[in-house]
């Protein structure tokens, strides 16, 4: 789980961000999610797959694992039920664990001082092992709807992050209306690979408080 405090140092897209954003699709056809402001959940697989993972659901149980190996799953209860619900004998969720405000909105305050740890839940949005079956080389938009149809039952403690198949620019504009930390874009057709590629991009709402924060941690 990668807390903010020890963020790895990507380099953030804000001006102009409007046309990163527009220029997302470029020659390649992408599919663009709201990022949340949350603790992200990174995969960390040895060769075989099902191994110390983030949101891993296998033999050993339920563990929610951060990026220092820490097991955060009796922390957050909720996520972790709704991982332990899940129809499949074992998988591999790559997620944000979110702290929601009265709005809705995801704020990470909520969860860096532990307001209301019973209460968050994971965003959801790749799939990387599914009943043992390491789904890594498949296309991202195989891997969504895999991941949406292992989320078809309602559960409050995980939820499936919309993507969406249109112009970047114009999920960038109705994200930054929302008050969201910004997009990321996924070229589709594109298989798993860990940390950063060129088949992705994020861009961030300069106005977001998790943008704020992180160019206010940067400057300390």
């Amino acid at each position: 789980m990668r807390c903010r405090s020890g963020k790895a140092r990507w380099k953030t897209k804000t001006e102009n961000s409007d046309r990163s954003a527009s220029g997302a699709q470029g020659a390649h056809r992408h599919s663009h999610g709201r990022e949340p402001d949350g603790l992200h959940l990174p995969p960390r697989i040895k060769p075989a797959v099902d191994h110390g993972a983030q949101n891993r659901r296998g033999g050993v149980g339920v563990k929610l694992i951060t990026r220092k190996g820490v097991d955060l799953a009796q922390r957050f209860p909720l996520a972790a039920a709704a991982i332990s619900a899940l129809p499949a004998r074992s998988c591999i969720v790559d997620a944000e664990a979110i702290a929601c405000d009265a709005n809705g909105l995801s704020v990470f305050e909520l969860l860096r001082y532990r307001r209301q740890d019973d209460a968050v839940t994971l965003c959801a949005f790749d799939l990387l092992e599914l009943d043992g079956v390491d789904l890594r080389r498949e296309p991202i938009e195989v891997r969504k709807r895999t991941l949406k149809g292992l989320l078809r039952r309602e559960d409050r403690g995980i939820t499936f992050n919309r993507h969406f198949g249109v112009e970047g620019a114009i999920v960038y504009r109705r994200a930054c209306a929302l008050g969201c930390e910004g997009i990321v874009s996924k070229r589709l057709g594109s298989p798993y690979r860990p940390g950063r590629q060129d088949c992705w991009i994020k861009v961030k709402n300069p106005a977001a408080p998790a943008v704020r924060r992180q160019a206010e941690e940067d400057w300390a």
